[in-house]
């Protein structure tokens, strides 16, 4: 996983009302994964990623204020509510409606089952019996062969995190897949996928080398798009589970509480 760069936006705040959101429109998968960045980029640090961090609005339980369709909430995102927190948002329309459609999507999911999570004891098992330093990095420890987890808890959801332990298969993000590439002198070599445009592409190798590649000098190359992680669902207890996604959830940033 690449670590995703979150934009703070300044009080991204919808003021939207109390009521069920209506179904104005149909979305594909790529729309929901795609509103999902944006809401990541965009709206977390004032929503949470829950979308309850504003007291009395609840965007993933249809709780709002001011809007009752999903044309509304692209009005509200791109116009922002003048005199109030709500900035406009610098998108165009198709971009404000992936993220209702991430919002619509998110409502669907069931919450999580895990409860009664304990951080400190999760951490224990994030450094020792779950070994994942081996692979992922928080703050200033552990490897950067996985996606960086120092922030994680201000991107995924509960329940997000919860299945990303369960069936890490199903939760992988787009921007944290890995790729393989086949030189055409050369054997195989497989890493996370960094950066990639027309011409190059970027990978960071299992040594933690930083890898450069001209596509054009590639016999072959593709994105993985199942998951290097190990489910821990028959490793853990239920309560170990509980307490590592607490800790997984309590990441926010060095600069967060």
């Amino acid at each position: 996983m690449v670590e995703s760069k979150v934009t703070r936006s300044t009080a991204c705040v919808f003021l939207l009302a109390s009521g069920a959101l209506l179904a104005q429109h149909e979305y594909t998968a790529t729309d929901i994964e795609n509103g999902g960045r944006q809401y990541v980029n965009n709206c977390v640090y004032c929503h949470g990623p829950e979308g309850d961090q504003i007291a009395g609005i609840s965007l993933f339980r249809g709780r709002f204020k001011r809007v009752v369709s999903d044309d509304d909430i692209v009005q509200v995102i791109r116009n922002g509510v003048p005199g109030t927190g709500m900035p406009a948002q610098n998108m165009n329309d198709a971009n404000a409606r992936t993220i209702v459609a991430y919002l619509r999507s998110a409502a669907a999911v069931p919450a999580s089952t895990l409860t009664g999570g304990n951080a400190a004891r999760g951490k224990s098992l994030f450094e020792g019996k779950g070994a994942c330093t081996t692979c992922h990095r928080v703050i200033n420890s552990g490897s950067r062969t996985g996606p960086d987890l120092s922030d994680i808890g201000m991107q995924r959801r509960v329940m997000e995190l919860e299945k990303s332990l369960l069936d890490p298969a199903s939760g992988v993000l787009p921007q944290h897949r890995f790729v393989q590439v086949t030189p055409k002198s050369g054997p195989a070599i497989t890493g996370r996928l960094l950066n990639q445009d027309t011409f190059t592409l970027q990978l960071l190798d299992a040594q933690e080398r930083l890898r450069t590649f001209v596509i054009a000098d590639l016999r072959e190359y593709s994105v993985l798009k199942n998951s290097r992680m190990p489910s821990y669902k028959d490793k853990f207890s239920r309560q170990e589970l509980a307490d590592l996604v607490s800790y997984l959830a309590s990441l926010k940033g060095p600069n967060k509480p």
